[in-house]
C-alpha cells in the first residue's frame, strides 16, 4: 500500500518537475540568446577614446562602456580600408575572398551607381540571426554596393544581406556631400580635367601663332574641334561637380530615397532617433542592431550643441557627438531594463585618417596613440581600433584583453550566440571570441593573421603557441611622403603597388609585443631566429593563399564605375534628383 502511495506521488510531481524544467530550459535558452549592439564608428583612432588614453576628447559613454566590460588593445581591422573592413566585419571572412578587395588604386567604392557590392552569395551574421527569429536593422552606414543590373534589383542592399530594416547612406561620407569641404577627386581632376584643358590650350595658342606667322596653315576646323573639346571637359566637369553630390549623397529608408541631397542638420541625432526607435519596437523579442555611424569620415560634421565645444576642432566635436549618441543607446538599454540581456560592441572600420588636412592647415583626422601610419596602410595605425564589449550578465567588467583579435571575429560569436550554426561550405577567418572574454582561455584563437592592402597580401602575423612573441612580417611597405613623415600626404592616402611601395626581401620583421610602434626592424644579428621565424610564416601565408579560390573582382572597371542605369533618383521635377521627405514628414506630424 505505501508502495502503491509512492507512486501515485512521483506520478503526480512528474508533470510539474516536467514543466519546471522546460521553463527553466527555456529561461537558460534565452539567457544565452542575447540582444545585440554592434556600434561601428568611421575612422576613428583607436587614440581618440578616453579609455584608450586620450586625455583631451572627452569620451564618458564609451569609457562607461568599457569600464563595464572588456577592452580589447589588440584589435585589429581585416582590412585599413571602409569597404573591405566592413565585408570581413560583416561575413567572418578576409574580403578577397569574396571579391571585395582591388587590384587597382582605388579600394572603396565611390559612386552609388556602382555595379560591384558584396556579392549575393555571401552571408553575413545578420541573415544567420535572421534566421533564428532576431529582428535586424542597420542604421547609418552601408558602403557594400547597391544594385547589379537594374537599378530596382537591389542586389546588394542591406535588406538582401539579412536585414530587415535599413535607415542610413548606400555610400559614405564624403568631403563632396558637404558644400564647401573639397573634393576626394582633387588628383583626378588634376589629371582628367585641368592638364587636357592646359594641352588644348598650349596647342590652341601655338598653332594660331604659326598661322598669324604664316609658318603653317591651320584649316579653320581644327580650331573649332579643339574649342569643342576644351568646351567638352569643361561641361563633363562642371557636370559633375553639379550632380556629384545629390546623385551619391542620399538617405535611405529600406528601398526608398527619403532625403537627397542628404542634409547634415542634427544627422547624428537622427540616426540615434532611429536606433531608439527599432530597440523599442523590439523589447519582447531578440534583436541585432548594427549602429553604423558616419562620424568621423570627413566631411566633418556635428550639431549646434556640440560645435565649437572640444578642445580638438571639429574633429573632436564630431566625437563627442558621437559619444552622447552612445550614451543615449546605454541609458535607453538602462530604462528598458534590457542591458544586462543585450551584448554591445564598439569598434571602428580602421585607424584614423592621418593625412586628413584641410587646406586652412586645420587637422580633420584623428590619433592613432603611440601607433604608426593610418588608414589605409598595414602599419599598427591602421589597423589597431578600439574594441570594446560588454555584456553584464556574461563578462566580467573592468578587464583588459592583449591577445590578437579581429573585426572578423564577431560574425562567429554573435551567430554562436544566436545559436546558428556556421556555414560549412566556405572558410569563416574569424574566431569566437566568447572562451577569451569569459575567461575560460587566455590565448586567441589566431596563430596567424594576414593583412592586406586592397587585395595584395602586405604583411603576416604570428602569435606562436606558449610565447609571448607577436611576430610581424612586412612583404612591403608604403612609401610616405614628405619623407619622414607619418603618412601619403601627396597622394591623400598610401596606395598598395608600383612606385607607391617598397619591397623587402627577407621581409621587415617586428616583435610587436616588445616594439609596438614598429620602429626596430629585426635583422640576423639582433634576433638569432630570424629566418626561422621569417620561413615558418612565409608557409603559413602559402597555405594561406592556396585556400583563395578564383571570385569575381568586385572593384573590377566595370563595376566600379558609374552606371547611368543603376542610378537611384527620387521622384522630382526636371533633373535635379532632389527630395526632402523627413522635413515634409515632420510638417505633416505638427
Amino acid at each position: 500500500m505505501a508502495q502503491d502511495r509512492l507512486q501515485l506521488f512521483i506520478a503526480k510531481m512528474k508533470i510539474p518537475f516536467l514543466l519546471l524544467f522546460f521553463l527553466w530550459e527555456a529561461e537558460s535558452h534565452a539567457a544565452s540568446r542575447p540582444n545585440i549592439i554592434l556600434v561601428m564608428a568611421d575612422d576613428l583612432g583607436i587614440g581618440d577614446p578616453g579609455c584608450y588614453g586620450n586625455k583631451t576628447i572627452r569620451t564618458p559613454n564609451i569609457d562607461r562602456l568599457a569600464s563595464g566590460g572588456v577592452k580589447l588593445t589588440q584589435h585589429l581591422a581585416a582590412s585599413p580600408l571602409c569597404t573591405p573592413s566592413r565585408a570581413a566585419f560583416m561575413t567572418g571572412r578576409y574580403p578577397v575572398r569574396s571579391g571585395m578587395a582591388s587590384w587597382s588604386r582605388t579600394g572603396v567604392f565611390l559612386f552609388t551607381a556602382s555595379s560591384g557590392g558584396l556579392p549575393t552569395n555571401e552571408i553575413t551574421f545578420a541573415k544567420l540571426l535572421k534566421d533564428q527569429g532576431y529582428s535586424t536593422a542597420l542604421i547609418g552606414k552601408w558602403h557594400l554596393g547597391m544594385s547589379c543590373h537594374s537599378k530596382t534589383d537591389f542586389c546588394h542592399h542591406p535588406l538582401h544581406h539579412g536585414f530587415n530594416y535599413f535607415y542610413g547612406i548606400s555610400l559614405t561620407n564624403l568631403r563632396d556631400c558637404k558644400p564647401g569641404e573639397g573634393s576626394v577627386f582633387t588628383t583626378g581632376f588634376k589629371r582628367l580635367v585641368f592638364l587636357p584643358l592646359q594641352i588644348v590650350g598650349v596647342t590652341l595658342l601655338t598653332l594660331a601663332a604659326l598661322n598669324c606667322l604664316g609658318l603653317l596653315h591651320v584649316p579653320l576646323g581644327v580650331f573649332f574641334s579643339l574649342l569643342f573639346l576644351a568646351a567638352l571637359i569643361l561641361t563633363l566637369f562642371l557636370g559633375f561637380l553639379h550632380y556629384f553630390r545629390p546623385l551619391n549623397c542620399f538617405m535611405m529608408r529600406n528601398y526608398e530615397i527619403i532625403q537627397q541631397p542628404m542634409s547634415y542638420d542634427n544627422l547624428t541625432q537622427r540616426l540615434t532617433v532611429e536606433a531608439a526607435q527599432f530597440i523599442q519596437r523590439n523589447t519582447e523579442t531578440p534583436f541585432l542592431l548594427v549602429l553604423s555611424y558616419l562620424h568621423v569620415h570627413t566631411a566633418l560634421f556635428s550639431s549646434n550643441d556640440f560645435a565649437g565645444k572640444s578642445q580638438h576642432g571639429v574633429y573632436g566635436d564630431a566625437v563627442e557627438e558621437m559619444d552622447w549618441s552612445v550614451g543615449q543607446i546605454l541609458n535607453l538599454l538602462d530604462e528598458l531594463r534590457l542591458a544586462n540581456d543585450t551584448l554591445i560592441y564598439f569598434t571602428s572600420d580602421q585607424g584614423a585618417h592621418v593625412e586628413e588636412v584641410s587646406s586652412k592647415g586645420e587637422i580633420h583626422g584623428g590619433s592613432n596613440g603611440i601607433y604608426k601610419g593610418g588608414k589605409a596602410n598595414n602599419w599598427e595605425g591602421g589597423i589597431r581600433v578600439p574594441g570594446i564589449l560588454r555584456w553584464p550578465r556574461v563578462i566580467q567588467a573592468g578587464q583588459k584583453i592583449d591577445e590578437p583579435t579581429s573585426n572578423m571575429d564577431i560574425f562567429p560569436t554573435v551567430a554562436k550566440l544566436a545559436g546558428a550554426p556556421l556555414p560549412e561550405d566556405r572558410i569563416i577567418d574569424g574566431r569566437d571570441l566568447m572562451p577569451l572574454l569569459e575567461g575560460k582561455s587566455q590565448r586567441s584563437d589566431h596563430e596567424f593573421l594576414f593583412h592586406y592592402c586592397n587585395a595584395y597580401l602586405n604583411a603576416v602575423r604570428w602569435h606562436p603557441q606558449n610565447s609571448t612573441s607577436i611576430w610581424k612580417a612586412f612583404f612591403f611597405t608604403p612609401n610616405f611622403n614628405p619623407v619622414g613623415s607619418n603618412g601619403c600626404f601627396a597622394t591623400h592616402v598610401c596606395f598598395c603597388f608600383g612606385s607607391y611601395v617598397t619591397h623587402h626581401d627577407p621581409p621587415l620583421l617586428f616583435d610587436i609585443s616588445k616594439d609596438p610602434r614598429e620602429r626596430n626592424p629585426l635583422s640576423p644579428a639582433s634576433e638569432p631566429r630570424f629566418y626561422e621565424i621569417l620561413k615558418v610564416m612565409q608557409e603559413a601565408a602559402d597555405r594561406h593563399t592556396q585556400t583563395l579560390p578564383e571570385v569575381p573582382d568586385q572593384f573590377s572597371w566595370n563595376n566600379f564605375l558609374w552606371k547611368p542605369w543603376l542610378q537611384l533618383c527620387c521622384p522630382s521635377t526636371g533633373l535635379s534628383c532632389q527630395c526632402d521627405r523627413e522635413k515634409q514628414d515632420k510638417r505633416l506630424s505638427r
